[in-house]
């Protein structure tokens, strides 16, 4: 799973993040927030090389980054309750 931080111009649907100078920018087409209790948002996203993608919409240049496989098991399994410990 990678976690990135970088810069972030936003268009139209999506959000171009280049997260180290020199590497190519990411497009990724981002769909409409998922908000809990206040401020709490989340949204996902796929780019066109088919990774998935979780980030904040407090920090849009952040986000979790790996393939569709593995984060839908990582949310198979927080709806199992393998995170509720940090709740």
């Amino acid at each position: 799973m990678n976690v990135t931080t970088g810069t972030t111009t936003v268009t139209t649907g999506t959000v171009s993040t280049t997260a180290r100078p020199g590497d190519p920018a990411v497009e990724i087409d981002w769909s409409e927030a998922f908000c809990s209790e206040g401020a709490n948002c989340f949204r996902f996203g796929l780019d066109d090389a088919g990774r998935a993608y979780i980030g904040s919409t407090l920090s849009p240049g952040a986000y979790v980054s790996d393939s569709v496989e593995a984060l839908r098991a990582l949310i198979q399994a927080v709806k199992a309750g393998a995170a509720d410990h940090l709740l």
